[in-house]
């Protein structure tokens, strides 16, 4: 598995529309609130040249691309904090993945309702943003409410985890997010255990009409400006393009985007936007009869790697034999790089690099 991503905005935004199109999982899409109830789950291979490339030069009997699986979740409104709509289960799914997309309507279209009766953007942003801190100050006060029960019962220990979190909630109190707050590592792993949802990384996507993909109007100029005041990313999709592409040949895929001006699909580009939010990397290896590709943050260690694949290969590792991909295309081949040396002999500790073409030895 590659990441995690969970779909969020308001109701009738365009959230299933994109993901249908993104995943041609099928989820249904309606014009009334609350479409979605249960999260829509759709697994997506991530488009991967290189991956192909190397499948070209080695031929292997079968490739496979990492992943990124994305969770359509129940549309949230004002007051989904407090259990308002299908408040809960919209805060318990958005807890599990590892980032937000944050689909933010930008588009009119008076046979589509808008669930505050006007599109705007910033406004539609706060309302979910809002319900989101709401939702992890009420857990940060929980977690304060406990430790000062241990606290008074005599236990001392939790005096630091304490000051961590007034410190917290003081901060989304203030309305900052989690993930704006500058934490020590030793902070964050504490923080690890509750979850909370404003830690986690968001990626907003102006969902457009067709007129304002080719020219930004002022509703993606609003998103990107939110985006970057909260150092987030904003990109620009038109779900409706998207699904028209849907169940097209990748041939005629590549012919509309060319005709319509643009060069990668919103899958791309989200994708794209994904890897450098969770600052991820991708390493392959051509080990039996599969070539494969794997996800991992940036700076990951030979070992941890190794574990991706099969907790029984970290536990008896031995080494790495690392090629690196463009040295491989050069060579020709792995027997070729292999005469020329470029194969490295790497331990445990050694950081894999994007493209890294690796082969461990380990003990079963």
């Amino acid at each position: 598995m590659g990441f995690r991503c969970g779909i969020i905005g308001l109701p009738n935004v365009g959230k299933s529309t994109i993901f249908n199109a993104l995943t041609a999982a099928g989820a249904e899409v309606a014009n009334y609130p609350f479409c979605t109830i249960s999260p829509n789950i759709g697994v997506v291979p991530v488009p991967d040249p290189r991956l192909e490339n190397i499948a070209r030069i080695i031929h292997p009997p079968k490739f496979t691309y990492t992943t990124i699986e994305f969770l359509d979740i129940a549309g949230l409104v004002k007051g989904a904090s407090r259990g308002e709509g299908l408040g809960n289960r919209f805060l318990g799914n958005i807890r599990d993945v590892d980032a937000i997309v944050h689909i933010v309507r930008c588009f009119d279209n008076p046979n589509v309702s808008h669930v505050h009766g006007t599109v705007a953007p910033a406004n539609d942003i706060e309302v979910v943003e809002m319900e989101l801190l709401l939702a992890d100050l009420e857990t940060v006060e929980k977690r304060i409410d406990k430790i000062e029960k241990s606290a008074r019962a005599g236990d001392k220990s939790l005096r630091g985890e304490q000051d961590l979190y007034h410190m917290i909630r003081e901060y989304l109190g203030k309305n900052i997010p989690v993930r704006n707050i500058e934490l020590s590592h030793e902070a964050k792993a504490i923080l690890k255990e509750l979850n909370l949802i404003t830690a986690k990384k968001v990626l907003y996507v102006a969902n457009v009409s067709e007129s304002e993909l080719k020219e930004n109007g002022e509703y993606t100029k609003t998103v990107e400006e939110i985006a970057k005041s909260k150092a987030s990313e904003a990109i620009v999709i038109c779900g409706d393009i998207e699904s028209e592409m849907m169940d097209l040949p990748e041939d005629d895929r590549r012919e509309f985007l060319e005709d319509l001006g643009l060069t990668e699909s919103g899958l791309q580009k989200l994708i794209k936007a994904g890897y450098r939010m969770l600052d991820l990397i991708t390493f392959y290896t051509a080990a039996g009869t599969e070539l494969r590709a794997w996800t991992i943050p940036a700076g990951t260690q030979a070992l941890q790697a190794a574990g991706k694949i099969h907790s029984d290969m970290q536990r008896g590792f031995i080494r790495a034999e690392v090629l690196n991909y463009e040295d491989f295309v050069k060579a020709g081949s792995i027997p070729a790089a292999k005469e020329k040396g470029l194969i490295r002999i790497e331990g445990k500790d050694h950081v894999i690099l994007d493209g890294d073409i690796v082969y461990f030895r380990f003990n079963v």
